[in-house]
């Protein structure tokens, strides 16, 4: 078993300044957990804190039921892969791989079997009495990957791995990590700002906002159910559009969303959830998703400032009244073509449209008080339909 326990684990460095606080995260054996956000929101830290390489200010840090908040990083028994792989360059990668086996006094035939079934299960038999100049980055990293794996460590530490290749090699090494994980089996917490890595990778996945933990979900629970903002804004390329100049309505009986001068009835479940909370009309941030508008016949107009051609979709950049609003098309969707300065009519169905509280960010249908108390916000079950 490989599990990991994090309990109101806080980092604090000198001058008082905290970039953790009081994170919870409880990670099954063999899960692959992923921690995401933008560049200083603590993530890489919280995974040097289990790996032992942070002291850890307050909290802690459980791995198969075990306080490791005082045990050495070489007593951990996990393996770490560093963003620029951290490779010895005087050592062939044999040696490399080697290594930490060495350390630990394995023996020699020991060691020469797990460091070539690793090679051949990573591809980089052929690289062996090579030196890590003479390889490539995507290479390299395999080398570092190796490393870790002839260790047959408990847990494995991802932090950013991928975010020194370019495109192409990033979406082959993706790739290949998740052939890994189904062939190792063991658990895994990776570190990336980049949100492609986290929903593709990720069973769960933690995101991170100045140290504090905002949502913990599967991929599609995040997409589709945002308890905040700054995870609607995070999660989903195009990001979401916002309308700033909204309104919550209540006629009879019945909830209505007011996008700027456009009334959408809200569907079924939303006035379900609405009232479980005895929600009030008031000033509210409606979120539409790109890819949830429709061109064509509707009650909204904007003009096109940009149309980007993608193949299969276009991206249009319109502006509607004072917001800017994308839209991802389908071009076999599309009669005419658009370009810069045409008007294009749009329409949302309403069990799309994503309401936040002004203010507070809070997300009306999903935020649950409870669960953000307890510093891991939950989604609520209302049937995303």
């Amino acid at each position: 078993m490989s599990q990991v326990q994090i309990k109101n684990l806080k980092k604090v460095y000198s001058g008082n300044v905290t970039a953790v606080h009081d994170v919870n995260i409880d990670i099954a054996d063999k899960e692959f957990i992923v921690l995401v956000g933008p560049s200083g929101c603590g993530k890489s830290t919280t995974l040097r804190m289990v790996a032992g390489l942070e002291d850890i200010s307050g909290g802690e840090l459980y791995i198969d039921g075990k306080l490791c908040n005082d045990i050495a990083p070489k007593d951990r028994d996990i393996a770490m892969v560093f963003q620029n792989y951290a490779l010895y360059p005087h050592m062939t990668v044999y040696e490399n791989m080697a290594f930490a086996l060495k350390m630990k006094k394995t023996p020699r035939e020991t060691i020469d079997k797990k460091v070539r079934e690793v090679a051949e299960i990573l591809d980089i038999t052929q690289y062996l009495d090579r030196k890590p100049k003479a390889l490539s980055g995507g290479q390299r990293q395999r080398v570092a990957i190796g490393r870790a794996m002839v260790r047959d460590p408990k847990v494995f530490l991802m932090d950013e791995p991928l975010s020194n290749l370019d495109a192409k090699l990033r979406n082959q090494m993706r790739a290949e990590i998740i052939k890994l994980r189904q062939r190792i089996n063991t658990t895994f917490m990776y570190v990336t700002h980049d949100q492609t890595e986290a929903m593709t990778l990720g069973d769960r996945i933690v995101i991170m906002k100045d140290g504090f933990v905002n949502q913990i979900g599967a991929p599609q629970d995040l997409f589709n159910k945002p308890v905040n903002l700054f995870v609607a804004g995070f999660i989903g390329m195009p990001v979401m559009n916002f309308f700033k100049n909204c309104k919550l309505l209540l006629e009879g009986d019945k909830y209505y969303a007011q996008i700027h001068d456009v009334k959408f009835e809200l569907s079924e479940f939303q006035q379900k959830a609405l009232k479980a909370n005895g929600q009030k009309p008031g000033n509210i941030v409606c979120g539409i998703r790109p890819g949830n508008i429709t061109i064509g016949n509707g009650p909204m107009t904007a003009k096109v400032e940009v149309a980007e051609m993608l193949g299969n979709e276009i991206n249009l950049h319109t502006s509607y009244g004072d917001d800017t609003v994308v839209m991802v098309i389908q071009t076999m969707d599309l009669d005419v073509d658009i370009h810069m300065g045409d008007v294009v009519n749009f329409n949302v169905q309403p069990r799309f449209i994503q309401l936040f509280d002004e203010a507070t960010g809070n997300n009306l249908i999903w935020f649950d008080e409870a669960s953000a108390k307890a510093n891991a916000p939950v989604c609520k079950s209302y049937p995303f339909k």
